[in-house]
């Protein structure tokens, strides 16, 4: 209605018979009812900033900080070689930490132990340095028992209670979890700043057990528009910097003091600057499906190369191809952990087989990868590669590189040579969605129930994590869990027995209902299978970080399956604009 008015106005305006003053109040109605429009109902429907601009208008609380300690109370007592003994606030704090994790696996580590009583140690005054020399001879036991006595009270707590909390959490939530940016009310991701504690890393990571210290607004940068309200720090505190930097998309960011990295506050990841990340992301690793063939050609040709750098630099972009490894980027300062990429390969790190399990040119990895995860694999690979690593491993020591012509720098550079935007993560973005599409197009019947269809979905997912190397240890509840479906399934197949026992005699009657039970039994058993099948596999950081979600909206709607039985609410958040903008016939 409000365009057809437009259109009316700006025909009689067009029309010469109008005196001025008319044609002056036209003009001004018209430009009203035009800036009444509805705007585009989503950002991936607006028009984008020039190249650079992040926004126009950022506007925040700021970060929410942890709360201080509280101490102890007097009954609650730490021994040392038997005896009692007051520790200092700081030295007390440090100590809780240890003690709420005392039933963790973690606390039975040596290289948790030794880095956590050495880090103890530095916030320990003088006279306690003096008596505590030794682990295992403090008694956290009713520091521990404290905490865990706490832990139950909050959750035996009346309903009303629990209420008031959530109550309180919201208010929190509403205050500092959202920001203005461009006009739009857009949720904050992680808000709040991480408390101290003990860091526990993932797989065997040489610094857990090292002291997290306390983030103070005088470790903190914070970012905003210069026309926007900077936000107020706590009281008696100020921040270390202010910015006004559109070029960038965190909101707040400081240095952690364990690995040296850089800690941001973003927003959500259902939000604009997310989405938009997330959507060219995609679009540039679709733009390498045109010229893959070519690169893949190319790095063949050069297996063959007479420089020894070029061969390297093949043999690195096959494995980065075929393998979807990380590049290997350098370690930050003050990094200890012997991670390594494709690149910063160490011939400690390969064994090659011409032949092994009835399969030619194997060659076994055996490394830490990201986050200190052990990528272990047995992979055939092709004769000239093999050739190559045979006379890559040539006159070295085990610590010696296998590509000692390259680092992560000359890879990059070869990369954006080829393609603009190109990296090692666009490969890996690329095999994944390209996995997964093909996966899904073998698995997939579209006769199959939708559980069976789910299945097969979390068969072409799974590829894809063995493919980028997700792994996890099974949960702690698995086994209990398994054994709790297994019994459902069990009670469903005796009571299916029954049914069919029983319709004999009323077979018209029963016979639907012995259908259902069927159903819910064969959906038992889907379930069963996927569990078991991916009890040691992450599905979600492929299903988040690396496959374009318009495959799997397109299978969705092109099989009948409900998009919420693939992705949950915080997923469905994240990829609204997917969602919104596929069809079935897409095609990575």
């Amino acid at each position: 209605m409000i365009s057809n008015g437009c259109r009316l106005l700006c025909a009689l305006l067009r029309t010469r018979r109008s005196p001025q003053p008319a044609r002056r109040l036209l003009t001004a109605i018209a430009l009203r009812v035009k800036s009444c429009q509805p705007a585009a109902r989503h950002w991936w429907e607006e028009k984008n900033h020039e190249d650079g601009v992040k926004w126009k208008f950022l506007e925040h609380r700021g970060p929410f900080f942890a709360p201080p300690y509280e101490p102890l109370p007097d009954d609650v007592t730490f021994y040392y070689d038997g005896q009692p003994m007051k520790l200092s606030p700081a030295a007390e704090e440090v100590a809780t930490f240890y003690g709420k994790m005392l039933d963790h696996e973690y606390t039975t580590k040596e290289i948790f132990q030794k880095n956590f009583f050495t880090d103890w140690r530095t916030q320990m005054n003088k006279d306690e340095r003096k008596i505590i020399k030794h682990l295992e001879k403090c008694d956290f036991s009713e520091i521990h028992k404290y905490f865990f006595d706490k832990n139950e009270a909050r959750k035996a707590l009346p309903k009303e209670e629990k209420q008031k909390l959530k109550e309180e959490t919201n208010k929190i939530q509403e205050e500092y979890g959202f920001c203005t940016l461009d006009g739009h009310r857009e949720k904050i991701g992680n808000f709040k700043i991480e408390p101290p504690g003990l860091f526990r890393g993932r797989g065997d990571h040489p610094k857990m057990g090292m002291l997290k210290l306390r983030i103070r607004p005088e470790d903190v940068i914070i970012n905003c528009s210069s026309d926007a309200k900077v936000p107020e720090p706590p009281p008696g505190h100020k921040w270390k910097e202010v910015r006004f930097d559109n070029t960038v998309t965190w909101l707040a960011s400081w240095t952690e003091n364990i690995q040296g990295s850089i800690k941001y506050i973003m927003l959500n990841p259902s939000s604009k600057l997310k989405g938009e990340k997330d959507w060219q992301k995609y679009e540039t690793a679709r733009r390498l499906k045109n010229v893959v063939d070519q690169i893949r050609s190319q790095y063949r040709l050069d297996w063959k190369s007479r420089e020894m750098k070029k061969r390297q630099r093949a043999v690195a972009l096959y494995f980065i191809d075929k393998l979807a490894l990380r590049a290997g980027n350098e370690k930050e300062e003050g990094e200890t952990a012997d991670t390594v990429g494709c690149c910063s390969l160490r011939v400690e790190h390969i064994k090659l087989f011409p032949e092994l399990d009835g399969q030619q040119y194997v060659v076994e990895f055996d490394f830490l990868g990201k986050d200190s995860i052990r990528y272990y694999n047995k992979v055939p690979v092709e004769k000239e590669v093999f050739k190559n690593l045979k006379l890559f491993l040539e006159n070295k020591n085990p610590d010696d590189d296998l590509f000692d012509r390259l680092n992560t720098s000359i890879v990059n550079k070869h990369l954006q040579d080829l393609m603009d935007g190109l990296t090692a993560k666009v490969f890996r973005t690329y095999n994944a969605s390209i996995t997964l599409q093909n996966q899904l197009k073998a698995l997939t019947n579209e006769d199959d129930t939708v559980a069976a269809k789910i299945l097969s979905y979390n068969r072409a997912n799974r590829a894809v994590a063995l493919l980028c190397n997700h792994q996890r240890a099974p949960p702690k509840t698995f086994e209990k869990s398994m054994q709790n479906l297994q019994a459902k399934v069990q009670s469903s197949v005796m009571i299916v027995l029954l049914v069919q026992i029983f319709s004999i005699w009323e077979m018209e009657k029963k016979k639907k209902q012995c259908e259902r039970l069927e159903e819910q039994l064969m959906k038992l058993k889907l379930q069963a299978t996927d569990k078991e099948e991916n009890k040691q596999i992450a599905l979600g950081t492929s299903k988040l970080n690396y496959l374009d979600p318009r495959i799997t909206v397109a299978w969705c709607k092109k099989y009948g399956v409900p998009i919420e039985k693939i992705y949950n609410k915080t997923q469905r958040d994240k990829f609204a604009w997917a969602i919104d903008m596929t069809n079935e016939d897409f095609e990575f």
